[in-house]
């Protein structure tokens, strides 16, 4: 049944997009939507009946599958990578190839099983969709598609450096005092959201500044805690090789997705984050990981961090002096050829930019900050399991940080509260159930199209009180006048900062 339904899916999508002037539109839609409208069609309604057949078409697949797979969300939401490996078959225009490549990759998965048992053997059988998307990404050109991209947005207020060193201090203070009246417990939990809250600045970097999409940013986290774990000593070289080792791996994975962006850079880091759980994570092959493994806490000029107190100042010193260089870069030359590259690369390369090598240092850099919060995560809570980094979170982390605002210290500051949150909510308030992933799921639509998130928020409620507090504690006029031009383009709101675009 199952078969047959999908070949008829498949002749009935090649007869509509191919013999019908609905599909002609479709396909044209994809092309050049301002040329479709100017030839009468309506671009917004064929793009809404292109999502209603392809949600109709998943709905269909959901009930063909469910009596093998069940209503498990993790399954489920991970069959895209099953099938945009065989659409990329299809180089995602030629449906016979699609359904060809559906066929064969589901007859490999299922042929898969008689291979002889082994960790190894079980890992590669469970990642073969994913390893084929991964090859299939690399080595099929990419198709042209109308894919989100972060380029050309109102930036977030970039504040002097004196004014961020004096906020760097006081919530360092602040911190320090609030630490030392928490319970045990809670200093776990505001430790794993200072954790959080630094590998969302990986993706402050990456995607706030650089404009790249990375899904694999908790599993060099897990790298991280793993180099740690195995080297077992609380000297800060551990957590140096850890960092080290994270931006190698970090470099070794950018180098074959140099060419891939948007869409397919997003797919491609997705597929190394579920390879690192199936193959390593998972088994014991490399780092043992099939289980938990211990940690120690790092001691630093001869004081030993033996309080979870102690432990979370330091993390949050880790997480202000890392958001302080971010910001001292984003001030820079480097800086503006992030913004540069992040919003035009054809003007970039004009320039004689050398883009290829500069990207593998940024993949390189962001993962380095991701492997030092698993680093000091490891640390905080003595042990760690494959569970703690599985792709699922990372989705979540990912989609965290945009909404809470992707470019800026205070979004990954928020975010890595809210991410911790979310464990916490649900045992305490079971009732409530998945209402609040309801909740960032609205808000990630809502704030789709603003990068900035909720932090852009906090900056205007900020500049509308600002006049009413004391001189002191004001914000700097430059940071309100340019909160004020929220409409302004992107190249005249860096020109108010103080800090021209390249």
């Amino acid at each position: 049944l199952t078969i047959v339904l999908s070949a008829v899916v498949a002749a009935g999508l090649y007869v509509l997009l191919n013999r019908t002037r609905t599909g002609t539109s479709m396909r044209a839609a994809v092309d050049n939507r301002e040329l479709l409208g100017l030839f009468g069609g309506s671009p917004r309604r064929v793009s809404t009946l292109s999502w209603a057949l392809g949600c109709s078409l998943a709905a269909l697949a959901g009930i063909l599958l469910v009596s093998q797979v069940g209503l498990d969300y993790y399954q489920l939401t991970f069959l895209v990578i099953d099938a945009f490996a065989a659409a990329m078959f299809g180089k995602l225009q030629s449906l016979p190839l699609t359904f060809i490549g559906a066929m064969v990759l589901g007859l490999i998965q299922g042929y898969a099983g008689y291979l002889p048992q082994g960790q190894l053997s079980d890992g590669i059988s469970a990642a073969l969709p994913t390893i084929v998307l991964f090859i299939v990404l690399i080595f099929v050109p990419q198709v042209r598609l109308r894919v989100g991209q972060i380029k050309g947005i109102l930036a977030a207020p970039v504040p002097r450096a004196r004014r961020s060193l004096e906020v760097g201090v006081g919530l360092v203070l602040f911190g320090g005092i609030i630490a030392q009246l928490l319970s045990d417990v809670n200093s776990l939990r505001l430790g794993s959201a200072l954790a959080y809250g630094i590998v969302m600045l990986s993706l402050v970097l990456l995607t706030g500044y650089g404009g790249y999409v990375s899904m694999a940013q908790l599993s060099f986290m897990g790298i991280g805690a793993a180099v740690v774990c195995k080297m077992d000593t609380t000297s800060p070289m551990a957590v140096l090789f850890a960092v080290l080792i994270s931006a190698a791996i970090g470099a070794l994975v950018a180098l074959p997705v140099l060419r891939l962006t948007g869409l397919y850079l997003a797919l491609a880091t997705f597929a190394f984050a579920e390879l690192m759980d199936k193959l390593v994570f998972q088994t014991n092959i490399m780092f043992g990981f099939n289980g938990s493994l211990n940690a120690q806490r790092m001691s630093l000029f001869g004081y030993n961090f033996g309080s979870r107190s102690s432990y979370n100042v330091l993390m949050l010193g880790v997480f202000i002096v890392i958001a302080l260089g971010l910001l001292a870069l984003r001030r820079g030359p480097i800086g503006r050829v992030l913004i540069a590259m992040r919003d035009s690369p054809a003007a970039c390369g004009t320039l004689g930019l050398n883009q290829r090598w500069f990207r593998v240092g940024l993949f390189s850099l962001a993962s380095g900050i991701a492997g030092l919060g698993g680093a000091l995560i490891a640390g905080l809570r003595g042990t760690v399991s494959a569970l703690d980094f599985q792709p699922i979170v990372g989705l979540l982390l990912l989609l965290l940080a945009v909404v809470c605002g992707v470019t800026s210290m205070t979004g990954a500051f928020v975010g890595g509260f809210l991410l911790m949150l979310l464990p916490v909510l649900q045992s305490q308030f079971p009732a409530l159930g998945g209402l609040e992933f309801l909740i960032i799921g609205i808000g990630a639509v809502s704030l789709g199209r603003d990068p900035n998130g909720l932090a852009n928020m906090i900056f205007k409620a900020g500049a509308r009180l600002s006049p009413r507090l004391p001189a002191q504690l004001r914000l700097p006029q430059r940071a309100t006048q340019r909160d004020a031009v929220s409409e302004a383009p992107s190249l005249e709101t860096e020109q108010v900062a103080g800090h021209g675009v390249a």
